[in-house]
């Protein structure tokens, strides 16, 4: 026996040698350790003076001991009475690092690792390590992903441990096949699907990466096309992915059961209350019968019916759709069944996933307290309230009932994004030329919800400075507060029709306050110092303008954050008054009203708006300098030259007099074209339409002979392109007008660019 044991010693992580019938443990000799002190061994080896171990006992001690990770090295062994027990300490380790990776961030990587400085080295939990950080590298195609865990010797025992990552390329997808599919084509599948199949102009997506996740969530996207369309037994039966022969590629292929079509049957409706009118109800039906199965449409019967009911006093109620399926019609009669639920109120609030973000600023965006009714519409616009500061990719309201209790608790889960930028770019546009900006904004700056803004731009016509700080909760209040500063300088006397430079500095304060869910009013306090050149005035004039204006803003979007869609209405009213020692004093009056509507799975957008402008003098010669009235033309009337419609010099008749008024507005349909929709490329036709009022008296002539004075509509109508590039949307437009003037300038051709910072 001793000479088989001898052979396998070698082989052992732990190392015991004892009898098998044991023996009363006298005394216990602990050598090797350093760190840790000898009683700390003997509570981990669950082992003290007086027990009766044997062989069984022995092995046992040095299992446990091992697998505590503070030892490389166990040896246990029992002679006589004596149990020996000779160590040898995992070093510790010093520092952590993560070397050679690109395509994952390091502190991403970090948050997978569990080897920790400070901690002993544990073989076990570095191979975990890896583990996991593949598992990371996998979820984003890496598949051949290396990583080699390296240990460096320092003194006292101690260890740097260094992760080399070799990431390789991506696995991308090859083909997406279908098999079994009968109603539906192949291509028609594919493009319901998150995933796309690889091809060498999707290089600013990762869709066409092999990623298990989004595998997943494209059976959950098949699913709901299916029973948009009437298909309720759809069934996906196996989904496979495999490496084509060069294990370049993944190849995934979905067999499916697609069933039967079914159509809306009878619809009928349990109504529990008496003073709400089964027609007032049945009006609200989104579906109706003979109509195809829509899924869709069943959640927003439910939705418009919980909002007929609402409105008759009764907010806590549960919807049911009971669906009875006739195979033999292939029809599916549904019955609404309304119940009246008890009261519910919330318990508890619970913030998840904010690490940045402050637990405040998410709360001042809820609508709904711990105390509150539950209302799975206010839910919701807490939801979209909290979407809409775009602190956050993801937003979940998770409610869970509590047991034996009308109280409900609200898990608010959220899942943080960037929200600071630094960007720059190059650009040109026809109505500024070549242009380069820099600028730097962070929306959430240090998780308080405050907006840091600094930006420039130099362009062939124009050039700007911005500082913009906003405190969206002034004094822990639902009221907002900032201030700008700002420079710009305008070499417009080099287009012609605007025919004057200027240069202008502004300081100015801002105080906003909430007065309604949709409505909120902001006042602003300015100082303006400008310099202006004007070819009427032949000369640079110096002019101070003191503003004190509020503006009533109404807006009620419901948004497609991944389409970038609308549904809803915005709005502005606004008045200002520039005095108060100012060199010229008058009154600003202005409006705005924009409606949209989004279509056609929300990847159409119609949208039309008007704009109206009015300016009083306030002075006795009633006038108000050419460089504060208003102009139409370029991005505000499209097929016409900027400033190139309206009153005219009679001599220089590029040079366009401006008015005191304006009445201008647009409808534009946007609709998806052949490249994908991850590309942000989008068509658009459009018609745009507008006036612009008279200008001042002192206008109507010019050395002794009449101006050329109008006021006529002018419209126009084309087609264009959007693209919503990284550094800001560009608008590729083609416009002819409609009904113009022979004195009018057309610019058919219109490329305007904005960026965002």
């Amino acid at each position: 026996m001793k000479s088989k044991s001898l052979k396998i010693l070698p082989l052992l992580p732990a190392v015991f040698v004892g009898t098998a019938n044991g023996a009363v443990v006298s005394r216990i000799d602990v050598n090797g350790n350093q760190r840790m002190d000898a009683e700390s061994v003997r509570i981990l080896a669950n082992v003290k003076t007086g027990d009766n171990v044997n062989s069984e006992h022995i092995n046992n001690i040095a299992k446990d001991l091992q697998a505590s990770g503070y030892f490389e090295k166990v040896n246990v062994q029992l002679n006589g009475n004596v149990l020996k027990i000779d160590l040898v300490e995992s070093p510790v380790v010093n520092m952590v690092t993560v070397e050679g990776n690109d395509e994952i961030d390091t502190d991403d990587l970090k948050k997978e690792i569990k080897t920790k400085e400070r901690t002993s080295y544990d073989k076990s939990t570095i191979g975990a390590d890896v583990q996991r950080m593949l598992t990371l590298y996998q979820r984003k195609g890496f598949f051949g992903t290396k990583i080699n865990p390296k240990r460096i010797e320092l003194d006292n025992n101690r260890v740097n441990v260094v992760f080399e990552i070799t990431e390789g390329h991506p696995t991308y997808i090859s083909d997406i096949d279908f098999e079994n599919n009968k109603k539906f084509r192949s291509r028609t599948l594919r493009k319901e699907l998150l995933s796309r199949e690889h091809a060498w102009w999707r290089f600013m997506t990762q869709f066409d990466v092999y990623d298990e996740d989004r595998i997943q969530y494209d059976q959950q996207l098949l699913h709901q096309f299916y029973m948009r369309n009437g298909f309720l037994d759809f069934r996906i039966t196996d989904v496979k992915g495999e490496f084509t022969d060069t294990r370049e590629y993944y190849s995934v292929k979905y067999t499916v059961d697609e069933g039967n079509q079914y159509k809306i049957g009878e619809v009928t409706i349990d109504n529990p209350f008496s003073d709400v009118p089964d027609k007032e109800l049945k009006r609200a039906l989104t579906i109706s019968k003979k109509d195809v199965y829509n899924i869709d449409e069943i959640d927003a019967t439910i939705t418009a019916l919980r909002g007929k009911v609402a409105d008759h006093g009764y907010a806590f109620i549960s919807i049911e759709p009971i669906p009875t399926k006739h195979d033999d019609t292939r029809t599916v009669d549904i019955n609404f069944k309304i119940q009246k639920t008890n009261r519910i109120y919330i318990n508890s609030i619970n913030l998840l996933g904010n690490v940045r973000t402050f637990d405040s600023v998410i709360e001042h965006h809820l609508p709904m307290r711990e105390g509150d009714p539950f209302s799975l519409q206010t839910i919701e616009t807490g939801r979209q309230n909290l979407m809409h500061t775009r602190y956050f990719k993801d937003v979940q309201m998770v409610p869970n009932r509590m047991a034996d209790a009308n109280m409900m608790n609200l898990d608010v889960k959220v899942e943080e994004q960037p929200t600071g930028e630094l960007s720059g770019g190059l650009g040109w546009s026809t109505i500024n030329g070549f242009m380069v900006d820099a600028g730097i904004t962070e929306n959430n700056f240090m998780g308080r919800g405050q907006i840091v803004q600094i930006k420039g731009s130099i362009a062939q016509y124009q050039r700007q400075a911005l500082f913009s700080f906003t405190e969206p909760f002034l004094f822990n209040r639902e009221l907002s507060g900032g201030f700008d500063v700002s420079y710009t300088q305008y070499q417009y006397s080099k287009l012609g029709g605007y025919g004057y430079d200027r240069d202008s500095f502004s300081v100015s304060g801002r105080l906003g306050w909430r007065l309604t869910d949709h409505w909120t009013q902001t006042m602003r306090l300015s100082a303006t110092f400008d310099q202006n050149y004007d070819l009427n005035l032949g000369g640079w004039q110096k002019a101070n303008l003191y503003t004190l204006g509020t503006n009533l803003r109404y807006y009620n979007l419901n948004t497609n954050f991944q389409q970038n869609t609308h549904t809803g209405l915005v709005g502005n009213i606004g008045v200002a008054y520039t005095g108060f020692g100012s060199t010229n004093t008058f009154m600003r009056y202005n409006a705005d009203i924009t409606g949209l509507v989004k279509f056609f799975d929300d990847r159409w957008q119609f949208r039309t708006g008007w704009e109206f402008g009015y300016l009083q003098s306030l002075e006795s010669n009633d006038y108000i300098p050419r460089v504060y009235r208003y102009f139409l033309g370029g991005e505000t009337l499209r097929g016409f030259d900027v400033a190139g419609v309206g009153s005219r010099n009679w001599y220089y008749r590029s040079y366009s007099l401006g008015g005191l008024w304006k009445l201008n507005g647009s409808t534009q349909i946007n609709f998806p074209i052949f490249i994908p929709d991850e590309y942000q490329i989008k068509g658009f036709i459009f018609a745009d339409y507008g006036i612009l009022g008279r200008p001042p008296k002192q206008e109507y002539e010019f050395y002794g002979k009449p101006n050329i004075i109008d006021q006529d509509w002018r419209t126009s109508a084309g087609f264009g392109i959007y693209w919503n590039t990284p550094m800001g949307p560009m608008n590729f437009s083609w416009g002819w007008p409609l009904h113009l003037n022979k004195y009018d300038d057309e610019r058919r051709f219109l490329l305007s660019f904005a960026t965002q910072f």
